[in-house]
């Protein structure tokens, strides 16, 4: 009886996708009042608390993990939570009308469900199908809409408003957790998937560098929120390591979104928000220390990856 409502919701899901696809838009949203972040004061204060729930909590739980799980270990768990957000992932990719990015969603998930053992090993990278990692902030964006204010959410770390509502709609519409909530699973079950996936999350911002990244900084706030800013608007564009793709993503983001146009969405020009020729370019050089792609925790910032990772959700 649950599964049959979950996969009834699941189709309805992507039946919704299909239905909006002809939203997506050339002109992609923008983040002009995020770089301006009128909510600094608010936003600071959020940091810190998440900065000390990881210190206290987050970080020594993950530096157990990673001190008992062997790395080949920790690579398959990671492995296997970016397999289940294929299919979210394929239906953002559809509602942006992005039909080869989600065949790849697809061809993907049914070679790292089948050949990865449930999707423990990468087996279609090894053949060559690349991520297409896409979540409902960045379809958005496609859409047209403005970034909003730059947000730091409790325990969720940098973000923005569209960025927030994105994530608030994944909880409802992603595959994954709808099934979390109504496939029936063994009571303690989804809570313990989802403390693991916190926990994997923050493993690969270790392994990566995200800490030392913030260390050296003279103001780590400053440092996450411009980093943040940077990797997400490189996501946007898709911007995922395939150089042909992303000049053609950044060719046509100019294009839509020409210097000398003034023109802004609603939230950014009721704040004042001075027009292309005097905001700060959103595309700005990104940050040298790498994260894998995935919700940040604990306050800890995303920093712009050389190459897309497979995503866990939002």
């Amino acid at each position: 009886m649950h599964a049959s409502r979950s996969l009834a919701k699941m189709t309805g899901a992507v039946a919704f996708a299909l239905a909006l696809s002809a939203c997506t838009t050339s002109r992609v949203g923008t983040d002009r009042l995020a770089e301006k972040d009128p909510l600094e004061g608010f936003n600071r204060t959020i940091w810190a608390v998440n900065r000390g729930a990881d210190k206290v909590v987050v970080k020594p739980v993950t530096q157990v993990y990673r001190a008992v799980a062997p790395k080949p270990a920790r690579d398959g768990v990671r492995n296997f939570f970016a397999n289940v957000g294929e299919p979210f992932s394929l239906i953002n990719n559809i509602l942006q009308g992005k039909g080869d990015r989600a065949v790849r969603n697809l061809g993907r998930f049914l070679i790292n469900t089948t050949a990865g053992i449930g999707g423990l090993f990468d087996q279609a990278s090894r053949l060559g199908v690349r991520p297409a990692t896409e979540d409902f902030g960045q379809t958005l964006a496609a859409w047209g809409a403005n970034g909003g204010p730059y947000l730091v959410l409790p325990l969720l770390g940098p973000s923005t408003l569209r960025d927030g509502v994105g994530t608030g709609v994944s909880q409802l519409a992603d595959p994954y957790r709808v099934c979390l909530r109504e496939c029936g699973l063994p009571k303690g079950l989804p809570t313990g998937m989802t403390v693991l996936e916190v926990i994997s999350i923050r493993d690969g911002l270790i392994a990566t560098g995200a800490d030392n990244f913030l260390e050296s900084s003279l103001d780590p706030y400053t440092a996450a929120r411009s980093a943040f800013l940077q990797r997400r608007r490189a996501q946007i564009l898709n911007q995922d390591g395939d150089d042909a793709a992303a000049e053609t993503s950044a060719a046509a983001d100019a294009e839509a979104n020409p210097v000398s146009d003034d023109g802004l969405g609603a939230a950014d020009a009721d704040a004042g928000i001075p027009g292309a020729d005097t905001a700060p370019s959103p595309d700005a050089s990104p940050v040298a220390a790498p994260v894998p792609d995935g919700a940040e925790t604990a306050g800890e910032p995303s920093v712009p990856a050389a190459s897309e990772q497979p995503k866990q959700p939002n």
